[in-house]
């Protein structure tokens, strides 16, 4: 039987900007169920900094934990997205807004 492992790496920096911030996702085959101890990790890097999750799947309720931290996992960096959208369009929106006060002519209070 074939062995697979999925491994995807992706730099979350544009190549421009020099910083070596990525996400590293790998999941070693259980070659059709026989191997349950595999490698099953998610890293995030960003500058110097690093955390690696685990999930395990070696037991039933093992890999019913693994599937809810990443459930959970997505479901907050998805609010997360969602706040940090709404905090951005408040900034540009703000940054307009200044930037239109200060095109607009300023009105004299002389001779009034």
């Amino acid at each position: 039987m074939k062995s697979k492992f999925f491994r995807k790496r992706v730099f979350l920096a544009s190549v421009s900007t020099g910083h070596t911030s990525y996400i590293l996702a790998e999941v070693e085959s259980s070659r059709g169920g026989e191997n349950k101890w595999g490698h099953c990790m998610l890293t995030i890097a960003d500058c110097r900094r690093r955390i690696q999750l685990e999930f395990f799947l070696g037991s039933v309720r093992a890999r019913r934990e693994s599937l809810k931290k990443l459930d959970l996992l997505l479901q907050v960096l998805s609010s997360f997205r969602n706040a940090l959208l709404k905090e951005a369009q408040a900034i540009t929106e703000f940054e307009r807004a200044a930037k239109r006060k200060r095109l607009l002519p300023q009105k004299s209070t002389k001779g009034t």
